[in-house]
């Protein structure tokens, strides 16, 4: 495929990141191009796993006793699920790849995108905002600010009252 010939999804596995998995996979194959869909392991929960392992994970029977562990598991567990998440979309499914990161999710983000140098991403967001999201920012509204490729906002579906 040529250059700037893919469609990046960011996916967190959360339901308005879903709905955006299947507006892109509807775009890449209006648009004949393949998808990149990228999930990314936030660095935090990476740390706090390296503590809890120095603390217990030699004690507990089915806990990882490694980091490296506990990443490989969570990576093949979030493959399966976006496969599964795929196989639920209305319509073909374009060609598609599936990157698992780790870091900062935004940074990741960008990162894997100045990679890949996506036609454009896709990502889910709320439609809101909360205390944590006004003082610290989504990753969305970061990557608003910061990523140099063009980005389309998903909203998840208003609630029914």
């Amino acid at each position: 495929m040529k250059e700037n010939n893919r469609i990046m999804v960011a996916c967190d596995l959360s339901d308005h990141s879903i709905k955006a998995l299947g507006i892109a996979a509807g775009l890449a194959k209006d648009l004949n191009t393949e998808m990149i869909i990228v999930n990314i392991i936030n660095q935090r929960d990476i740390t706090a796993m390296e503590g809890a392992i120095r603390k217990i994970g030699m004690q507990v029977d089915n806990f990882p006793t490694t980091i490296g562990e506990y990443v490989d598991g969570l990576k093949e567990e979030r493959i399966a699920d976006i496969k599964k998440r795929l196989a639920k979309i209305d319509g073909p499914i374009p060609p598609y790849d599936i990157r698992i990161a780790t870091g900062v999710p935004f940074k990741r983000l960008i990162e894997v995108a100045g990679d890949e140098k996506p036609r454009m991403i896709v990502i889910g967001t709320k439609g809101r905002s909360n205390l944590t999201g006004v003082i610290l920012g989504s990753t969305a509204e970061k990557l608003f600010r910061h990523c140099p490729f063009p980005l389309l906002s998903v909203r998840a579906a208003a609630s029914q009252k």
